[in-house]
Formats: C-alpha cells, structure tokens, sequence
C-alpha cells in the first residue's frame, strides 16, 4: 500500500442522516466479520441490555443490519450483546446507534489471540499496530512471525484486526493505536471523540476490553502490552506525536522493555469491596454447578478491581472446568503476575501446574514440561514430580 485512501466520505454522511431521521425508539446496529473484509454477517442476535430495564432484541439480516425497536436511553448505561454460533460473543458499551461491530471466529490455538478495532464514522482513518521483537505489524508490513493484519480500513468505523496465530513464550507485545488521518496533528482530539474500541479474544472468550479516554487531546492511543510470561498489562494512554506510519514502533517499541513499569492511565474507580462480594458469589455459583454464571461474576469481581488475584485463579478455574482451555491459561497467567503475601508461592506453583495440565491435555509437551518445572520452582510437591517425569517419558 502506497498511499491511504479517503474516500466514501458520504457514506458516513448519509448514515448520519439516515440515524437523525429515523424514529427515536429505532436503533440500527451492523454486523461484520471481523477476520474478512466487508463480509455481512446474517442471523446473529444482537441484544441491548440496560440494569432495571426489559432487554431488547434483533435479528440480522442478509447485509448483517439490525434494527431494535426501544426506548432505553442510549448511553453509557446499556449494553450490546452480540451472539452467533461459532464467534465469540461480543459484549460492548454504548451509546451503539449507527456504529459497526465485527464477530471474531472462535480461535483454536491455546496460545493464540486476536485483537480487533472499530470507532465511529470520524476520523475516517485509524489503525491498528503491534509491536513485538524485531517486527512491527501495520498496514503496510501486514505480516510477522505468527502475527497478520487481517483486515485494514481506510473510511470509517472498521473494523481492523490483527491475529497472533500463536504468541512467542518470552516476547513483549505491545498494541497501540495511531489516528492517521491527523497524524500532522498531535493536539488533536478526533481520536478521544471517535468512539474507538479495542477488543481482545482468546480462545471462545472476549477476555479484554478497551475504550478509548475521552477529553485526552492526541492522536497516539497506547492500549496495552503482553508479558513474556503472557500478563496483560493495560496502558490506555492518549499522547500527541507527530509520525508517520511507520515511526510508531519508534514511539511504543519502549514499552517491549518489560523494566519499564506500566499503570493504566484513566482507569475507572476500584471498589475492592464489591470486587470481594462478587468473588465470593462466583464461587457460590461455581459450587452450585453454575460454571457460566460463575464466569460472569468473577469477571464483574476483576472489573471492580483489575488487581484482584483471587478472582482471577478463581476464574482459571472455572473457564478449566468448562473446558475453555485458552482462557483458562490466560486467567492463570494473570493469577501468576498478582501473586504476593505469604501464600504466593503456593499460588504460583498451583497456577504453573494448572498451565501445564492444559498444554499437556493439548499434546504440548514442551509447553507443558516447561509449566510443570517453574511449579517446582516455586515449591516442591510429589504431583509435580510426577507430572514431569510423566511428561519426559512421553516426548
């Protein structure tokens, strides 16, 4: 790609209208691929959900457009929820009305992952990088070592996406977002108005998502890294650089050096009570056999407070025994990364043996050898003995 396109601008502009027009209980959503470009996706359900209010449904239809006839305000307070065999369910904040959201394709690879982009119909051009040792993934280097940008959009809403096959044990990953529509303009504030969102899939699962700050003038949104040992660890940061494309790995590449402590910026209010009694109505849940319902409250535990370790080994847990090997391994990593006190190497060493059953279930025996030392490391125990002399027989 040699150049950038603008073009379609009345296409954002006869959406708009159309939405002005429409009836004020009408709220029309699209529906996309989000590994294939422009692809419509029919027959999936999409629902708005707002606390204290009925939920609302729709249909797509054969263009991947859905229509929903309510009266719930449009704002922060409502949900959409997107479902569709086959594809992660997408769970998002509003306001919704007029934007486009793209399902991701259930991903088979325990140590694989996506991660997908959209905003609004301003500005026309956003993109999506990822930066990890001696590469760089954009739009115009589309491919790296196990990592591709699927797709690439140049007129608004997206979405782009960019697929990690299988993510390197050992490699920093750091994912941004450059406004190259007003790359010249480093105090601008079209990207803290686009509306953009990131949204990060692991195995069946939407395990990550990021809103972009509001009222954070720039046009460089740094998003988040992945450690080597596979922590999430969330930037959320807007700042103004004056670069082209290809000069943004010049501004996050500091990020792959993991000495460099992140905190996310903009984060909202940590309520550590709350995050204790959701915790402890997951594990109600998870006892009574109700391992979803379990999921839901140990994710609304970890969004209470992003530092809660127990509620996420609570979560690795759950996400094991519902089968759901790769999330599974995700929750755990993050379980290893806020292990502290006194029981943390306990945590640890439990954390790196459940790792290592999951990769040895798959037939991974390295990735599972290599899991079942570093519990050993961490503190001795017959069961991990056992599992890696189990493993070193088989390899």
């Amino acid at each position: 790609m040699t150049a950038r396109l603008y073009g379609r601008k009345w296409v954002a502009l006869a959406f708009a209208l159309f939405a002005f027009n429409a009836h004020a209980t009408d709220l029309k959503v699209q529906v996309l691929s989000a590994t294939v470009k422009d692809q419509k996706i029919p027959d999936a359900t999409v629902i708005l959900q707002r606390n204290g209010a009925q939920s609302v449904h729709a249909v797509t239809d054969d263009q991947g457009n859905a229509k929903l006839s309510q009266d719930q305000a449009d704002d922060a307070n409502s949900l959409i929820i997107i479902k569709k065999d086959g594809y992660s369910d997408l769970i998002a904040k509003c306001p919704c009305a007029g934007l486009s959201y793209a399902l991701s394709p259930v991903m088979q690879n325990l140590d694989g992952l996506r991660v997908v982009l959209s905003w609004g119909a301003e500005p026309a051009d956003l993109d999506l990088h990822v930066a990890y040792p001696n590469n760089h993934v954009f739009w115009r280097t589309r491919k790296g070592p196990d990592a591709n940008l699927d797709i690439d959009h140049t007129d608004s809403y997206g979405p782009e996406t960019i697929t990690l096959e299988r993510k390197h044990a050992g490699d920093t990953y750091v994912f941004a977002v450059h406004d190259y529509t007003d790359r010249a303009k480093p105090h601008t504030t079209s990207l803290a108005d686009s509306q953009a969102k990131v949204f990060v899939y692991v195995g069946k699962s939407l395990v990550r998502s990021y809103y972009v700050p509001k009222n954070q003038p720039g046009n460089l949104w740094t998003v988040f890294r992945i450690t080597g040992e596979g922590e999430f660890q969330d930037i959320n940061t807007v700042r103004g650089v004056y670069v082209d494309a290809e000069n943004v790995l010049n501004e996050i590449g500091n990020y792959n050096n993991e000495q460099l402590q992140v905190t996310a910026a903009n984060q909202g209010g940590i309520d550590p009570a709350h995050a204790k009694t959701l915790n402890q109505n997951g594990e109600k849940a998870y006892h009574a056999g109700d391992l979803e319902g379990a999921i839901n409250l140990y994710r609304q535990a970890i969004d209470a407070d992003p530092n809660y370790g127990q509620a996420y080994s609570n979560l690795g847990l759950a996400y094991q025994k519902a089968g759901r090997a790769a999330e599974a391994i995700w929750a755990d990593r993050k379980a290893l990364a806020l292990a502290s006190g006194p029981t943390a190497a306990t945590v640890r060493a439990s954390s790196y043996y459940n790792i290592g059953r999951l990769y040895e279930d798959a037939g991974q025996l390295d990735d599972a050898l290599s899991n079942y030392r570093a519990a050993k490391q961490q503190k001795a125990n017959p069961v991990y003995d056992n599992a890696i002399q189990r493993v070193s027989n088989h390899r």
